[in-house]
């Protein structure tokens, strides 16, 4: 499962030891998934979710209105999205082909990998994360800018380079 996130619940995730996502949405190679696609074996298909679940971290994102602490320095905007072994996960094919709903947290145990934007990738998650909602709509110039922050790649970490990706940012 590819679970959409953003700094803030992966620094959840490393404190807590767990995670529920928003509305306990998360994303998958589903039945309908499949359907959708003509062609292409596994891994395209996971790779398709993983673009849901990023997209949806550019959802995240534009909501997240937290102010940092007094003294302390904002998060980065970077698009976050968590892969993890998740066996209880029910398919909402009202809601997307590749949607999922989870009744559980999401633990830091079941994490197999995480995916986070690089730096380079920041400037454009920013103005995607402003205009992701108008790009839903049909925004030609919001679908272009959210393109671009997608046209740039996750790079991915192992879970127990967690502690020290977070310390990092």
């Amino acid at each position: 499962m590819y679970v959409p996130s953003t700094l803030a619940g992966l620094q959840a995730l490393q404190r807590d030891g767990e995670l529920f996502p928003l509305g306990g949405t998360v994303f998958g190679v589903t039945p309908a998934l499949r359907e959708a696609y003509t062609s292409g074996d596994d891994e395209e298909l996971a790779e398709a979710a993983m673009r849901h679940a990023a997209r949806a971290s550019l959802r995240l994102l534009a909501v997240d209105g937290a102010e940092p602490a007094p003294g302390e320095q904002p998060d980065p905007v970077r698009r976050v999205v968590i892969t993890a072994d998740v066996p209880a996960a029910k398919e909402r094919a009202d809601l997307d082909d590749a949607v999922l709903k989870v009744t559980e947290p999401i633990r830091l145990r079941d994490v197999l990998a995480v995916h986070v934007d690089v730096s380079e990738a920041e400037e454009a998650v920013v103005r995607a994360a402003q205009v992701v909602d108008a790009a839903d709509l049909g925004d030609e110039d919001a679908e272009l800018a959210v393109g671009d922050a997608e046209d740039h790649d996750l790079a991915w970490y192992a879970t127990q380079e967690l502690p020290f990706l977070l310390e990092l940012l």
